[in-house]
């Protein structure tokens, strides 16, 4: 699967691909390779660092959002056509979202009951939300 959102048949890399739906979107706008590579280093910070968690924590998602903009950018790279940077920060800012459903570092600034009721929130309404938006066709 191509990850570059397809919006025309123009678009389409191969005969009888056809453009992506609410549901495409979605999947595509979620970075799970990010967001699986980030549940994975917030479990080792937490089990390996005792001091400084939190600083070690936002370091380590700041690199994460960083990481997650190039990655996306990357990965829908197509000759002859500029740039995803709209599905490249709509990416990142579900990245985003992602992080602070899962809690830390984030529940160090709301607490804990408090910050997975808004982040689960949050991700539900963010994720139904960025399936409709469709971008331009450049």
């Amino acid at each position: 699967m191509i990850r570059r959102i397809v919006t025309s048949k123009t678009q389409a890399a191969e005969p009888g691909h056809e453009t992506d739906s609410y549901v495409d979107r979605i999947v595509k706008y979620i970075p799970t390779e990010i967001v699986g590579a980030w549940i994975a280093v917030k479990g080792i910070v937490e089990a390996a660092v005792a001091a400084q968690r939190q600083a070690v924590l936002w370091v380590c998602f700041a690199l994460s959002v960083v990481l997650t903009l190039l990655y996306v950018l990357k990965r829908t790279a197509a000759p002859g056509k500029p740039p995803a940077v709209g599905q490249a920060l709509i990416s990142t800012a579900a990245f985003v979202v992602w992080a602070f459903a899962l809690g830390e570092p984030f529940s160090s600034l709301l607490g804990g009951p408090t910050q997975a009721l808004y982040g689960s929130l949050l991700l539900i309404f963010f994720t139904l939300a960025a399936g409709l938006v469709v971008p331009k066709e450049s």
